[in-house]
């Protein structure tokens, strides 16, 4: 059993490092965006380091790959959400966007998924939003690749794009999820039940 498991593992680390590898490659050069009021790599840490209730330097490293690939993001969302799947998935989350612009407002995502995605967990997510025109720009579906493999609890980071507007979702959970997918989030300024 414990070896059919780590196999799975392997397989999926593999087709979540390709997806991402992919998407990577094909995604624009980052823009430097210091002079439309970005946040800078510290004090998007430290607001990480105070919402995730952590110092370790996985959170760290993981903001400071999506600061070297993206640039600097212009907003963040800071929340928590809840998500299932067998095979077929849906997720549900709200919480809060800030802006030094605009301010802060309020915002919920949900989304459908598949693959083999198999599980459930619950986690406190940090959202970086790159290229955000308007607060308003920010409603809508954004689609990407998806992987999770934790037993307990776990750090992660994916991609998402519409337009020009880039989402990195930076979760922290706990929970049973193994597996890949595909599948998209739909942000709203209202909650909904329906994922679609």
């Amino acid at each position: 059993m414990h070896a059919i498991t780590e196999a799975v593992r392997r397989i999926v680390f593999a087709v979540v490092a390709a997806f991402l590898v992919a998407g990577f490659a094909a995604s624009t050069p980052a823009r430097a965006q210091a002079g439309n009021g970005g946040y800078n790599v510290d004090e998007v840490i430290n607001t990480g380091h105070k919402f995730f209730g952590t110092t370790s330097g996985s959170l760290a490293q993981v903001v400071e790959q999506a600061f070297q690939r993206f640039g600097l993001p212009n907003g963040y969302i800071l929340g928590e959400e809840a998500a299932g799947a067998f095979f077929g998935g849906l997720r549900f989350g709200e919480g809060t966007l800030f802006t030094k612009n605009a301010g802060e407002h309020r915002i919920f995502w949900q989304g459908p998924s598949l693959g083999f995605d198999v599980g459930g967990d619950g986690a406190r997510t940090m959202m970086l939003v790159y290229d955000l025109p308007s607060v308003e720009a920010v409603y809508g579906r954004f689609g990407g690749v998806s992987g999770s493999a934790y037993l307990v609890g776990g750090l992660g980071m994916t991609v998402l794009v519409r337009d020009n507007i880039v989402l990195v979702p930076i979760k922290t959970g706990v929970g049973a999820r193994l597996g890949v997918n595909l599948g998209y989030l739909k942000l709203t300024p209202m909650p909904t039940w329906n994922p679609f």
